[in-house]
């Protein structure tokens, strides 16, 4: 594709959700950048192995597993903004609001930036509740990246993604800092009701605490960043939003 017709195609998309670099000198103006962090976070091993990234959104993780290595990968997320977990004094007025700030195809993002990657990561529509062996089988490496906090039950989502893990689950999650050094070991979590769709923060310890409950094993004591507000984001300029990554594996 021409440069021209690229950056076209880029400007096409109300919202970009990440910043991804689809040719030198063309990026995309997402709200969130994970550009700089993509190092710090604590990968396992995923070249030749069947890979699936959660919540997907553009692509960002799921394009870094193809990069990486990875003999497939599936990326999955749900196309329809009213299936977001909305409360409910915004359920009915939300999908449409935010219709209008991101566009009604939520994928073309991800759409624009396959083609543009000479990707072959398969998308598939899927909420991260729904996740069955028995429809996508079993994944030797997951990733899931900034999802639990907009999910109105994150351990249910969790138990799902155990499911269909078979080997190692990366979770890179948003954390709430002041939480993790009042209370740096015990778990404990800012509940937000949906505010913005977001309705848990935990701590480190709390993030933690959460793939345990369900079932998982955590490896090492896992690290912690910041990931930069992008081009796109309202709030540009100001610190960008911490998070925590850990790496588990299956323990039921």
């Amino acid at each position: 594709m021409a440069r021209e017709d690229l950056q076209a195609a880029v400007e096409s998309n109300p919202l970009w959700y990440h910043t991804l670099e689809l040719a030198p000198g063309v990026a995309t103006p997402g709200w969130f950048d994970l550009r700089p962090v993509v190092e710090l976070m604590p990968w396992p091993e995923v070249a030749g192995k069947r890979c699936l990234d959660v919540g997907t959104y553009d692509g960002f993780l799921a394009f870094e597993l193809e990069r990486r290595g990875a003999l497939e990968v599936i990326a999955v997320d749900v196309q329809d903004h009213g299936r977001w977990d909305w409360p409910i004094r915004t359920r009915e007025q939300g999908p449409a609001r935010l219709a209008e700030l991101a566009g009604e195809r939520k994928g073309l993002g991800f759409e624009l930036a396959s083609e543009a990657l000479g990707s072959s990561v398969e998308r598939r529509e899927i909420s991260a509740y729904d996740l069955d062996p028995s429809e996508v089988g079993e994944f030797d490496v997951v990733v899931c990246g900034s999802l639990m906090l907009h999910l109105r039950d994150p351990v249910r989502a969790l138990e799902a993604i155990r499911s269909v893990c078979a080997g190692a689950f990366l979770s890179a999650e948003t954390v709430d800092p002041r939480l993790s050094v009042l209370s740096p070991r015990r778990p404990a979590a800012r509940f937000r009701g949906g505010d913005r769709i977001q309705w848990w923060i935990p701590n480190a310890a709390g993030h933690r605490r959460m793939l345990e409950a369900a079932g998982f094993r955590v490896d090492g004591p896992g690290r912690r960043y910041r990931i930069p507000l992008g081009e796109g984001h309202p709030a540009r300029g100001r610190r960008g939003v911490p998070h925590s990554a850990l790496v588990a594996q299956p323990a039921l």
